[in-house]
């Protein structure tokens, strides 16, 4: 397995032997890759990276679905290779604000499968007798928590790649190999297997014609149809070899090792009580054998450059763990003494190791996983944790063998930042911030403060002048609501009576004045912009066939007519959804959701045939969006448009060419808040002409900018569209979602088999709209739901389907013309039934709440009348 030479071809090429790079070896050859070479600059078994000297303990509760299902599969994995102790763990609070978040920590826990309960501080102290109680007022304890090796686990999954690469053992005998000490007589390279190369450099990435060639290192050159750099800190560097971007910068996390401490001398093993965590100083605090490990994130943000990390040779552990810079510690040590007392007063106990341990910052937090746009054959698995890593290799490895992962991962999608935040100085501001917000208790709805503005429309020193709240959806700035209507929450003040939000957790980043902006639109005519769509144009003789394989709609359709469809996996599960417009014979337009815009270019240009006539033509900086929507919209568009712009001249889903006074625009003729309108597309440099014409003619028929709260919530929810990311994802089918009114075309495309299942199969659950019963908390407080909560039965018990889903609030938010608090969640046919009285779990208390919608019929103007007149 470990060689001197490199073979001079491979299927796979891994750079990276970590934890994340040894996962993907072996799910790869799980999954029948039997030609794999691994590359790592440094030694094995630790080569040098943060796999090294992470504390390696594992807490699975994560507000994240994805996180918390990746954690929950890792440790199944670390428990296969005997790598995983189940200590438990739990969480500390020291004020009321944390107690609060412990609560919302564990309605996150039992929506997403996970147990856990609330402690008392006594409850607390009969776990962890050592922690000091008097500071505490909680605690969240993770019955599934422990710790890993995920050296020795790299080690099994190194042995257990070569073996199934190799044809020695099939895929289901595996189980049987542990370990091969890490060093193997290099086998003939016809044999395959897995070839892995310690001590080896990575010179460079040979690209041709934005494809991948061959990796080529200081031990040889080896051509490459894939190549996935798993690097860790160091991707970047090696993904800029090949011309392309990885988006992290390395940060310091700071960790001492105190001992021996004597009262650990008693018991037996590297852990014998539940990993502390102190969360309001932004630490923890774990036995190790006879010491204690206490980390902290609460020290200012310690940003390294890639390229002032040491060598091996240069440093004087490892390069992931430079010296401790003492001053940011100082008040972490303080912290420690302050909740472990009688452990770190110990007399004998002095500090053994003090590191500051680098690790992966990425700008939101997340790691960079997937195909990257820039060049066919290469993927990226960089920054990820150890409490995650082994599913996440699996993950990958589905996706590059068969097309979909079991776990729907596109929420950490490399190209998310593609156009906007990839640069260095993007990537630093953003990890200075996020790196704050490590243990922090982080709003659903909070914004980002750094490196803003970054993108802005035309109209955006429009909306500033008139109070524009903005929010920042990948990187552009979109208005959430106007302070310049706040008069209509005085207008409106009957409707809205019930509707206001008096807690501040439920009324954090959100106003009032988004559900009066909403009934005005109901009423007259508003206008909506920048969306901040992803804009694509696809020409060619081959457009029409290419397209018809790639979505579950039939584009042939006449010129001008507009297509919304499902894009889906080759499982029938979602990779998006999107709106497909026929400009011309051979030219589309694909119009799709701004944070998916980098997925879906990525998606779709791996998808283009080598010998298809078809170009893809990136339009999202070019165009500007303005909705125009309202019972008025007609009037007031039609008063500046040299077209006409009647029903009859301009049917509902159709596209055409117009111009709205001297601008040259195109427009759409749907709507995604239920109201007659258009989207009106224009070039950036003409788009602040486009809103000023709109806007001044507007004043006659009072019109009023509505921001992206409405667009985006209140209209989208009493409509019961779905959002990507939230209804649609890969775990869940378009029968499943109600979007299946396509049926199934003649046309082959990706998933049409199993989407036809699906249809002919009964389904496990139904997406339903709900509403909330009653508000009111026990302290007499009414509550809003904000999305990720579980969804009970009358018994309190969370629903769960046949698959092993659980029912959790998938979105949440006011719907003010039908004047409910509004949630969507996929139910079990036996719950899924309009009228069924059900409860979801808010801050561990539950309230009551009715199914108003099986299926996709909208609550609010179900026979669509207003789009449609």
């Amino acid at each position: 397995m470990s060689s001197k030479e490199l073979p001079s071809s491979a299927e796979t090429v891994i750079l990276g032997a970590g934890i994340v790079g040894n996962s993907l070896a072996y799910h790869l050859a799980r999954y029948g890759r039997d030609d794999l070479v691994l590359i790592d600059k440094g030694p094995l078994p630790d080569p040098g990276g943060s796999t090294g000297h992470a504390s390696n303990f594992i807490m699975p509760v994560e507000h994240s679905k994805e996180m918390t299902k990746l954690t929950r599969r890792s440790i199944e994995q670390y428990e296969e290779f005997d790598t995983f102790v189940n200590s438990g763990g739990i969480e500390v609070a020291r004020t009321d604000e944390r107690v609060e978040e412990l609560k919302r920590r564990l309605q996150s826990a039992r929506a997403f499968g996970e147990e856990a309960e609330l402690l008392t501080p006594e409850e607390v102290e009969e776990m962890i007798p050592y922690v000091n109680t008097d500071i505490i007022k909680a605690g969240f304890y993770s019955p599934g928590a422990g710790t890993c090796d995920p050296l020795r686990a790299g080690e099994v999954m190194r042995a257990r790649a070569d073996a199934m690469a190799s044809g020695e053992v099939d895929p289901g005998e595996v189980s049987e190999i542990q370990s091969d000490g890490g060093v193997q007589t290099q086998r003939p390279e016809s044999t395959g297997g897995l070839h892995v190369s310690p001590n080896t450099e990575v010179l460079d990435l040979h690209v041709e014609h934005g494809e991948i060639q061959a990796v080529e290192t200081d031990r040889g050159t080896v051509e490459a149809d894939e190549v996935v750099i798993a690097a860790g800190l160091w991707s970047p560097k090696l993904a800029q070899m090949a011309g392309s971007d990885i988006p992290l910068t390395p940060a310091v996390h700071q960790m001492v090792s105190v001992g021996p401490i004597s009262f650990f001398e008693d018991y037996e093993g590297e852990i014998s009580f539940p990993v502390l965590r102190d969360m309001d100083t932004q630490m923890y605090e774990r036995q190790h054998g006879n010491d204690l490990e206490v980390g902290s994130y609460q020290h200012r943000p310690i940003l390294w450059d890639v390229d002032d990390v040491p060598s091996i040779d240069e440093a004087p552990l490892s390069p992931t763990q430079p010296p401790l810079t003492d001053d940011a510690f100082e008040q972490s040590m303080a912290d420690a003494l302050e909740i472990v007392p009688d452990l770190l007063d110990d007399p004998n106990a002095g500090i053994r190791h003090e590191i500051d341990g680098l690790l992966s910052q990425t700008p939101d937090g997340g790691p960079l996983l997937g195909p990257l746009q820039d060049v066919d054959g290469l993927w990226s698995a960089a920054a990820v944790w150890i409490k995650e890593a082994p599913a996440i290799g699996e993950a990958i490895a589905q996706l590059m063998t068969r097309g979909y992962s079991d776990i729907d991962i596109h929420a950490s999608d490399v190209n998310r930042f593609y156009h906007y935040g990839t640069s260095r100085e993007f990537v630093k501001n953003r990890s200075h911030e996020g790196y704050k917000k490590t243990y922090g208790i982080v709003h659903p709805a909070e914004q980002w403060q750094s490196s803003r503005p970054l993108r802005t429309s035309p109209f955006y020193h429009r909306q500033d002048d008139l109070g524009a709240r903005f929010f920042e959806a990948a990187g552009w700035e979109r208005p959430q609501w106007y302070e310049s209507n706040e008069d209509l929450l005085e207008e409106y003040s009957e409707e809205l009576e019930g509707l206001d939000r008096p807690n501040e957790w439920d009324s954090r980043w959100w106003d009032e004045t988004i559900l009066a902006e909403h009934l005005h639109m109901r009423d007259n005519v508003a206008m909506v912009g920048d969306m901040g769509f992803g804009i694509f144009d696809f020409r060619g003789d081959d457009v029409t066939e290419y397209l018809e394989g790639m979505v579950v709609g039939r584009v042939d359709v006449d010129v001008g007519k507009t297509v919304y469809t499902p894009v889906l996996a080759p499982n029938g599960g979602f990779v998006s959804d999107l709106t497909i417009a026929r400009l011309g014979e051979d030219h589309y337009r694909i119009v799709t959701g701004g944070a998916a815009a980098g997925s879906d270019r990525s998606w779709f240009d791996s998808h283009i045939p080598e010998d298809a006539d078809v170009k893809l033509i990136d339009n999202s900086e070019a165009l500007c969006t303005l909705g125009v929507w309202g019972p008025d919209a007609r009037d007031l568009v039609d008063s500046v448009t040299e077209e006409d712009m009647s029903h009859e001249a301009f049917p509902p889903y159709t596209a055409q060419k117009i111009t709205v006074g001297e601008v040259d625009a195109w427009a759409m003729r749907l709507s995604y808040v239920g109201e007659l309108g258009w989207e009106i597309y224009a070039p950036m440099g003409q788009g602040q002409r486009l809103w000023d014409t709109l806007w001044e003619a507007g004043q006659d028929h009072d019109v009023r900018p509505v921001g992206m709260g409405v667009y985006g919530t209140t209209g989208r929810l009493e409509k019961g569209y779905r959002l990507f990311g939230h209804e649609l994802e890969s775990e869940y089918n378009p029968s499943e979602a109600g979007l299946t009114f396509h049926g199934v075309k003649d046309a082959d495309f990706v998933g049409k088999e199993a989407y036809a299942e699906a249809i002919e199969e009964d389904d496990a659950a139904t997406l339903c709209t709900l509403s909330v019963d009653d508000h009111t908390s026990e302290s007499g407080e009414r509550r809003f739901m904000l999305g990720g909560e579980p969804v009970l039965d009358e018994d309190g018990e969370v629903i769960v389907d046949e698959e092993g889903r659980e029912s959790y609030v998938t979105s949440a938010g006011t719907g003010p013309t039908v004047g409910k608090h509004l949630l969507m969640a996929y139910l079990p046919p036996e719950y899924a039934e309009e009228g069924q009285s059900l409860q979801v779990e808010y801050f561990d208390e539950t309230y009551p709440v009715t199914v108003e919608v099986a299926g996709s019929r909208p609550l609010f103007d179900p026979k669509n009348e207003r789009i449609r007149s």
